[in-house]
């Protein structure tokens, strides 16, 4: 079994858990050595569901709050083991998100009287489909396990803090007509033409910009496929375009649901993806903190996080850690040395006395 030291340099413990594979559903391993570290600590309070571990501090503070990162990797790409050059770290999961978990972990290991109470949640399966996801499974199931008064998501954000995210739902517009040979075109009816005012009113959209908690968090409405046609000479019975709605955290999905059949209500329409937003919450205490121990200007996330899991619990969250999410998934994926260390001290600072 492998074996993590947390007393190793962030940049150290960093390589050690690169070089541990946990590919999506193969996180057993390094499960077992994480729990090892979170076990032998004794002001941590330890649960294991499956290859998730949620470990807590009780020490009455006035405050809790959870830092959580997930362990699975997407697969291997020719860039495993890690490697160390200069200030670079590279190697599979050294920018998503393993730098994260190695400052978590460490920082577990370490703090053992914080000055807020800490709920440390180190996940499996977030690289796929969201019924695998080990976090979501905690807040369906164990929810208690993550009340908090404010929660930090570990994803690379270039060290820097990004706040909240977008909503994310996907729909296929549907339009029905009649097939006919394509030579007697008037006797059916042309189902990709009758999709044209959908394609016009994307066009035409002005997506909203809406300012949460001094945040201008940009919407967006795009096609992202089309498909329709039977063959060469036959007029299509049916086209659909797919439609992918980035919407603002001030909004429910069902109000972006509402907002999409107000735009395209006399088409058929099927929901084909839908996750929630998160709301920044910068104005709690716990937030206001964190940004001023930071140090950084915090900037809207465009795009979906498991922050959002924390909102549908009334927890604030805020995505922070250490990679630019630019090389997140890439064959070289790589970590600045420099983010891996300056995110362990800002949250070593705000968490010590």
């Amino acid at each position: 079994m492998a074996h993590l030291d947390p007393t190793r340099d962030i940049v150290t413990l960093t390589a050690d858990l690169v070089d541990v594979a946990s590919e999506s559903f193969g996180e057993q391993e390094l499960a077992d050595a994480v729990e090892q570290v979170l076990q032998d600590q004794a002001h941590l309070d330890v649960t294991r569901d499956g290859h998730t571990l949620v470990a807590r501090t009780s020490l009455g503070r006035a405050e809790r709050v959870v830092i959580a990162g997930h362990l699975d990797t997407v697969p291997a790409n020719d860039n495993f083991p890690s490697r160390l050059e200069g200030d670079v770290l590279w190697g599979l999961g050294s920018c998503d998100m393993k730098g994260g978990v190695a400052v978590a972990l460490k920082l577990a290991a370490t703090v053992a009287e914080p000055v807020r109470d800490v709920t440390y949640v180190l996940y499996e399966a977030e690289e796929v489909a969201a019924v695998h996801n080990g976090l979501g499974r905690i807040a369906r199931e164990q929810p208690d396990l993550l009340a908090a008064d404010f929660a930090i998501l570990m994803e690379p954000s270039d060290a820097g803090v990004e706040a909240g995210c977008q909503g994310t739902m996907r729909i296929d517009v549907m339009a029905r007509g009649e097939r006919a040979h394509s030579a007697r075109s008037w006797r059916g009816s042309n189902a990709i033409h009758a999709v044209s005012p959908v394609l016009a009113k994307l066009a035409a959209y002005e997506p909203r910009r809406v300012v949460i908690d001094g945040l201008e968090y940009r919407e967006g409405l795009n096609a992202v496929g089309i498909s329709g046609g039977v063959a060469g000479n036959v007029v299509p019975d049916e086209a659909c375009v797919s439609i992918n709605y980035r919407f603002a955290p001030d909004l429910t999905e069902e109000q972006a649901l509402a907002h999409l059949h107000e735009l395209f209500g006399e088409y058929e329409i099927v929901v084909t993806d839908t996750a929630p937003g998160a709301l920044p919450g910068l104005e709690r205490p716990a937030a206001a903190a964190f940004i001023e121990a930071i140090g950084a200007t915090p900037r809207p996330k465009f795009g979906w996080t498991d922050v959002a899991q924390f909102t549908q619990l009334g927890v604030p969250a805020v995505n922070y850690g250490p990679g630019d999410p630019l090389y997140a998934h890439k064959q070289d994926e790589h970590v600045s040395t420099a983010q891996l260390v300056a995110v362990e001290d800002a949250l070593r600072r705000w968490l010590s006395p």
